[in-house]
């Protein structure tokens, strides 16, 4: 029986080792080429890791907010003027068994000025309000400095601020005095930033009985902040404009301010899904050089070709030579990408005070990707490798 000749074989080390070495021929070259490819894999990570711990601090600001406060505002009645709470709407509301915590502000018709010598018309965007001693309870906010309304400071002109109306007065703490209607009040707190009722940062609080003594307030609130258990949230919200207007509940808007804050994430994650598209571009970009790399590669290296399938090399072992060359030098590229998208979206996370957040399965997409790319992009220069026959490889100059 005649004796045939078998190929050697090629095993995963030697194939990796051949493909390095393809690789290290032409340094400057391989360094180009996995940069496009870094890039693409950089702003992809970078782009869904940020997302990521963006809504991660969101999670964690609801989970410290709660979800569980409503508002009651008025509507418009159907003659489209503007609807009216009637005075006892707090206590009505109050007397719903699940609610845990009831506050209430009123309009007041009056400016607040650093001075009586300012005109009446600057007023930096900040409302006079009135407010009862439990709306600081139930919003669940803090005092930067000084104290809250109670029971004997509220029939007084004292007044609270809220964060950013107290930065616009240029107020930094309790113990100061602000010109409203015509009189001095005392800056009795600062309070912390309400994260939930940003309508509060820009007011100045002045106790319900003191408003309505020195400030003609009337007495009507114009929004009521309610509280009650999780479990009882969308019941309590569907009885809400009931309860406060029992013949015109369709004149009431209840809202839950934390939906705001989830609908604001909903527009981010549109707005990630265009820049993970831009990063898809910049991947392919990428790909179409490393495919252009490698088909100069073959285009130069073809007496290297000749001489081994004169040695014996089979046309599958020069396929795979190739193929290798491609992946490695798209693996260097994303592994380096993934290294940078981390990066950036930990950096940025921590300038923005967020957990940094890199989900495992967009580094396992990344290297997917890579390798996808990898395969895709050298998969015709190898397989045009693999047809050269080898006198005339051997005969290129």
């Amino acid at each position: 029986m005649k004796d045939e000749l078998e190929p050697g074989r090629l095993s995963a080390a030697d194939v990796l080792r051949v493909g390095l070495g393809g690789l290290r021929a032409r340094p400057a070259r391989v360094v180009l080429s996995a940069l496009g490819i870094a890039i693409g894999i950089a702003t992809m990570v970078a782009v869904i890791g940020i997302s990521s711990s963006g809504k991660e601090d969101l999670l964690r600001r609801l989970d410290r907010l709660g979800t569980n406060l409503l508002t009651v505002k008025p509507g418009d009645t159907l003659f489209g003027e503007k609807a009216e709470l009637p005075e006892a709407a707090p206590e009505m509301v109050r007397r719903i068994g699940p609610v845990t915590a009831v506050g209430a502000t009123g309009s007041v018709d009056a400016t607040v000025r650093r001075t009586g010598m300012i005109p009446e018309e600057v007023t930096h965007g900040i409302a006079v309000q009135a407010a009862t001693i439990e709306l600081l309870d139930t919003l669940e906010v803090g005092t930067a400095s000084g104290a809250w309304l109670n029971s004997a400071t509220a029939r007084y002109p004292g007044v609270v601020l809220g964060d950013l109306a107290a930065r616009r007065l240029g107020v930094g703490q309790a113990g100061g005095r602000v010109w409203i209607g015509g009189r001095w009040f005392t800056v009795l707190g600062v309070l912390r930033p309400a994260e939930l009722a940003p309508e509060i940062d820009r007011s100045v609080l002045v106790g319900w009985d003191a408003a309505q003594r020195y400030l003609g307030f009337d007495g009507h609130p114009t929004t009521i902040y309610e509280r009650s258990a999780d479990a009882a949230v969308g019941d309590v919200r569907s009885g809400l404009a009931r309860t406060v207007s029992p013949e015109r509940p369709e004149e009431i808007e209840v809202g839950r301010p934390s939906d705001a804050l989830e609908a604001r994430a909903a527009a981010e994650g549109a707005f990630t899904g265009l820049l993970l598209g831009l990063g898809a571009v910049a991947l392919l970009v990428g790909g179409v050089g490393v495919a252009n790399t490698m088909v100069i590669s073959v285009l130069e290296r073809r007496r290297e070709i000749g001489l081994r399938r004169s040695l014996g090399a089979t046309r599958g072992q020069v396929r795979v030579q190739f193929l290798a060359e491609s992946l490695l030098l798209s693996a260097f590229g994303g592994a380096a990408g993934t290294a940078a998208g981390a990066a950036v979206t930990a950096g940025y996370a921590l300038w923005k005070g967020w957990p940094p957040v890199v989900p495992v399965w967009a580094v396992g997409a990344a290297l997917a990707a890579t390798l996808a790319i990898g395969t895709a992009a050298g998969l015709y220069p190898a397989m045009r490798a693999a047809r050269l026959p080898p006198t005339t490889a051997l005969a290129a100059a």
